[in-house]
C-alpha cells in the first residue's frame, strides 16, 4: 500500500509539471488563454449554482458546478493548446510525420517512403481507408514523387484505393490541423486482417530508409539521392 501511494505521488509532480509546460507553450501562442479558460470554468460553475439556488439545491448543484466546471475547462485548454502546437509545428520539417505517428491505433504509418533531392518527402499511412501518401514540400514536384510511389506500389497493391495528401494552406492542400480528420474520413474499405496483409506487402517491396545503403555514423558531404526522389531501382 504504501509502496503504490509513493509511486502516484511521484507521478502527480510529473502531471502538474505538464500541464504548466503545456501552459506555457499555449500561452506564447495564445496570450488571451489565461483569462479564456477562467471565464470558462467561473462561468460554468455560476450558471449551475444559479439553477441550484433556482431550484433550491445550491449545495448538490454547486458541488456538479465545480466538476463540471473543470471537466468544461479541461476540454477548451486541451482543444487551444492543440490549436498553438499546429502553430509551432506548421511548416516544420517532419510536422505531418509527427502527426501520423500518433494517429490511432488501427493505423499503420511508415515515414519518407519517398524523398528528393530538394528534401520533399512523402509518408505512407496504412489502414481501412486503404492507403494513403501524405506529401511536404513543393506541391508540384510532390506530386511527381506521388504518382512515382503509386506506380511502385500498384505492383503489389493494384486493388487498394491509394488517397494522395499535401500538406500546406494551398489551393487543394489539407492544412495541419486537419490532417489526421482528413484521412480518418475517408472511407472504410478494408477490413482488419486485410490491412495487416496490405501493411506487410508494403513492407516486403521496403522503402526509401531501408533500401538505401546508408554508412554509419555522419552521412558523407558529397552524398546525393538518386534522382527521381523514388527508391533506388532493384536490378532484375
Amino acid at each position: 500500500m504504501a509502496r503504490k501511494d509513493k509511486e502516484q505521488d511521484s507521478e502527480n509532480p510529473g502531471r502538474l509539471k505538464q500541464i504548466a509546460l503545456t501552459y506555457r507553450m499555449t500561452r506564447r501562442n495564445d496570450r488571451w488563454i489565461g483569462w479564456i479558460i477562467s471565464a470558462v470554468g467561473l462561468g460554468t460553475f455560476g450558471v449551475v449554482l444559479a439553477i441550484g439556488f433556482l431550484i433550491g439545491h445550491p449545495i448538490y448543484l454547486g458541488i456538479l458546478g465545480f466538476l463540471v466546471a473543470l471537466l468544461t475547462t479541461a476540454i477548451v485548454f486541451g482543444r487551444r493548446a492543440e490549436r498553438a502546437a499546429f502553430s509551432q509545428m506548421e511548416g516544420q520539417p517532419g510536422a505531418a510525420a509527427a502527426v501520423l505517428e500518433n494517429m490511432r491505433r488501427g493505423v499503420s504509418f511508415t515515414p519518407a517512403v519517398a524523398i528528393n533531392r530538394n528534401q520533399d518527402v512523402v509518408h505512407r499511412a496504412v489502414g481501412k481507408f486503404g492507403v494513403v501518401l501524405v506529401g511536404e514540400g513543393n506541391p508540384n514536384r510532390l506530386r511527381t514523387l506521388m504518382a512515382a510511389e503509386k506506380r511502385r506500389m500498384n505492383r503489389a497493391i493494384s486493388e487498394v484505393p491509394v488517397h494522395d495528401v499535401i500538406v500546406g494552406r494551398g489551393e487543394g492542400q489539407v492544412e495541419l490541423k486537419k490532417l489526421r480528420s482528413t484521412i480518418l474520413k475517408y472511407p472504410r474499405v478494408l477490413g482488419g486482417p486485410r490491412v495487416t496483409e496490405v501493411n506487410d506487402r508494403l513492407r516486403a517491396m521496403g522503402d526509401l530508409m531501408s533500401n538505401m545503403p546508408l554508412p554509419k555514423g555522419p552521412m558523407p558531404k558529397g552524398m546525393r539521392l538518386p534522382k527521381g526522389g523514388g527508391s533506388p531501382r532493384r536490378g532484375r
